[in-house]
């Protein structure tokens, strides 16, 4: 994990303190940054995890065998109840999403994930639970400020007038006032995080729920071991981004719940960089040049979005940080072993397990 702000630092070990033996559920566990914040509350000495997901429990890409694993679909309300029997602090981070081409081509599978928040939030209220945090998305802000390439980083006021991404989007935008409105009508301590393009290891990276970090990894990879060096990219490749690195989602998540900020917040990464220049920087870490084919016809998102993160700077005095390189790095060694491993066992993306 990485050197965090004295505040931060403060934050996390007094929540330690205090919540060693408390249960903690993490909804969406078997997923990836769920997965990677059940590890991270393992190695910090939490004791008492429950982890929760829809998915098979050899489906999950981490896995261990000293936490409560319950295979539950939260979409459904006496589920919600029962994976939050007992809790004291709830992570949030289930949903039925992907990268851009699920996002744009299942938008009613999206808007459906309002039921595993709406459902969490009733349990949670009902059964005295004392933090409550759910993970939105960037994708709520007004598509009408990303429409520059050279976007303005998007401040947390950027939300209104309401006009985001549809369907997702709009899920959580919706479920971001769910929050709001469950902290002021019945006191139950919401904490929300606005998520900027989470990656890393242990996560999709091929089946059409990948986001643009391991997609792109993927497909250099195979132009690389199949030595026809060519390389896709769905759009004009001039449209921005900023991506965060996991350990800096896994510190802005676990500080977000424990801090007096009750507004939505943005964690993200302000390195902004163009979908070719991410590219390029894969190319890099390969060791190999592409000729890049660009599909105009395919999903490509807004023309460019960044996150302004004054406000977690000031409320606690850290911001994301980890440099898209080292990130990267690490992220295209994963993969890179993980498709080595799949070509030698004959068949798709293997399931990772971390097992205790």
């Amino acid at each position: 994990m990485q050197a965090t702000s004295g505040r931060v630092a403060h934050l996390l070990e007094n929540a330690l303190a205090q919540g060693r033996d408390k249960k903690i559920v993490v909804c969406g566990a078997g997923g990836f940054i769920g997965g990677h914040l059940i590890a991270d509350l393992r190695r910090q000495g939490y004791t008492d995890l429950r982890a929760v997901d829809v998915k098979p429990l050899d489906q999950w890409f981490q896995r261990f065998d000293d936490v409560d694993n319950r295979c539950l679909d939260l979409a459904e309300k006496a589920n919600g109840y029962e994976a939050l029997e007992d809790a004291a602090w709830v992570y949030n981070l289930a949903a039925d999403m992907g990268g851009m081409g699920f996002i744009e081509n299942n938008k009613a599978l999206c808007m459906l994930s309002v039921l595993i928040n709406t459902h969490l939030l009733m349990a949670a209220q009902e059964l005295g639970v004392e933090r409550y945090f759910y993970a939105s998305s960037a994708c709520v802000y007004n598509g009408e400020k990303q429409l520059d390439a050279n976007v303005t980083p998007l401040k947390e006021a950027d939300a209104y007038p309401a006009l985001p991404e549809d369907g997702y989007g709009w899920e959580k935008l919706f479920s971001e006032r769910m929050c709001r409105h469950y902290r002021e009508d019945f006191g139950l301590v919401t904490r929300v995080a606005r998520y900027h393009n989470v990656y890393g290891p242990f996560g999709t990276y091929d089946g059409g729920r990948e986001k643009a970090p391991a997609a792109l990894t993927r497909k250099v990879i195979e132009a690389k071991r199949s030595g026809k060096h060519e390389i896709e990219i769905w759009g004009t490749g001039e449209q921005t981004r900023s991506f965060m690195y996991i350990d800096d989602c896994l510190v802005g998540t676990q500080a977000i719940l424990h801090s007096d900020i009750e507004e939505p917040i943005n964690l993200g990464s302000n390195e902004l960089v163009t979908i070719n220049g991410l590219v390029s920087l894969i190319e890099e870490i390969a060791g190999i040049e592409l000729k890049r084919n660009y599909n105009l016809d395919a999903p490509k998102g807004v023309n460019g979005r960044n996150s302004d993160n004054t406000l977690i700077a000031q409320y606690l005095d850290w911001e994301p940080g980890i440099r898209l390189r080292d990130g990267m790095e690490r992220t295209y060694r994963w993969i890179y072993d993980q498709m080595v491993q799949q070509q030698a066992n004959g068949h798709a993306q293997p399931t990772v397990f971390t097992l205790a």
